[in-house]
């Protein structure tokens, strides 16, 4: 097997691939890394490569995104160092005992708190009645928007960075802003009383906005386990019409609860940038292939909704990371990693997994 590469950095699209080269090169001028360091910049997915090049062995750090499967041999031996290109980690957070993670958390900080208000604002106003009536100027049979004051209540789920920067900004548009996080006594000890914490059963019933902001934590034995923590049962209990957003992961707030509920009319309105199980809704929807998951089938009848504009439903292919500034910090932040290694001889990155203390 040849070695070629010193890294190599998957899935890497578009505006991305370019500002990863571009920081790349302005780190080895600056001598942070080896001038004669060997990196590829590769669109494919690390399956899709090996398969394509069965006889590439893969450098001891990579970056990646969440579509690339590790082979097992991979992991096997000296420990291996992996950066993976998202906020998000529950792709690889089983793995952080054989193997050196680091996820970027702040890259998409703004974007994605901005996106969380972008769908605030469509669901609250209404957005695909009013621009559907706009062709007919009809003005008779309009339903009223949900007006945002200080006499609403919103909630954010998970004051991590992008949860607080998310909270500011719902804040600095005028309404009353509570949060839940399972860490609320470490969190107070940041930010003091910035943050009004309640309990998840008190927001659950008094909200009129919930937006889901927590990372995704897939480990049953884990205190931070949380698939299927917006379950139909739990959201049963809100008040009527509550605006449900979702920006982080699918997994979290299961389609066809969110469906039924909508249906119901207990839920006014969603906006989502998240599905679950992604790759296979994707797959599904690129080749028309039939599901009988409940939630496959329920995010593809949210997604014709959307599409038709016949519900207050808003829906994005997870885009709420795609800003301008966000893509140019996004491979800044990564190169900033591969730095960091460098400095630590190749042992690990300043910032890894575990993040968080399982008793903290």
């Amino acid at each position: 097997m040849s070695k070629n590469y010193d890294i190599i950095h998957f899935e890497a699209l578009g505006e991305e691939a370019k500002h990863l080269v571009d920081e790349t090169k302005a780190a080895q001028e600056c001598n942070l890394i080896p001038k004669d360091l060997r990196y590829l910049v590769i669109p494919q997915t690390l399956q899709e490569f090996l398969k394509q090049n069965p006889d590439e062995e893969l450098p001891e750090i990579i970056s990646i995104k969440t579509h690339s499967v590790l082979p097992a041999s991979y992991l096997s031996g000296k420990k291996k160092n992996i950066i993976t290109r998202s906020a998000g980690y529950d792709h690889l957070e089983a793995l952080c005992n054989v193997a050196n993670i680091t996820s970027l958390r702040n890259y998409c900080v703004n974007s994605v708190a901005q996106t969380a208000v972008k769908f605030m604002y469509a669901a609250a106003g209404l957005l695909n009645q009013y621009t559907v009536n706009a062709a007919t100027f009809e003005r008779n049979m309009t339903a009223s928007f949900m007006e945002l004051t200080s006499d609403r209540i919103a909630t954010i789920f998970g004051i991590g960075k992008i949860g607080k920067r998310t909270y500011d900004l719902i804040e600095a548009n005028g309404l009353s802003v509570q949060a839940v996080d399972i860490r609320e006594n470490e969190l107070k000890g940041i930010y003091g009383n910035s943050i009004n914490f309640v309990s998840k059963e008190k927001a659950i019933k008094n909200s009129d906005i919930i937006i889901n902001a927590m990372n995704l934590t897939r480990l049953p034995d884990s205190i931070f386990y949380n698939e299927n923590y917006f379950s139909e049962e739990i959201l049963r209990q809100c008040k009527k019409g509550l605006i449900f957003i979702n920006v982080t992961r699918g997994e979290i707030a299961p389609e066809a609860g969110l469906l039924h509920l909508y249906q119901e009319g207990l839920i006014g309105g969603i906006g989502l940038d998240v599905f679950t199980a992604e790759n296979d809704f994707s797959q599904s929807l690129r080749n028309h292939k039939a599901y009988s998951d409940e939630n496959l089938l329920a995010a593809k009848r949210l997604l014709e909704m959307a599409e038709n504009r016949t519900a207050n439903i808003y829906v994005q292919p997870h885009q709420a990371f795609n800003s301008d500034l966000a893509a140019a910090a996004k491979a800044s932040d990564t190169i900033k990693r591969m730095i960091g290694w460098f400095k630590r001889g190749k042992t690990g990155f300043d910032e890894q997994l575990p993040y968080y203390s399982e008793t903290g």
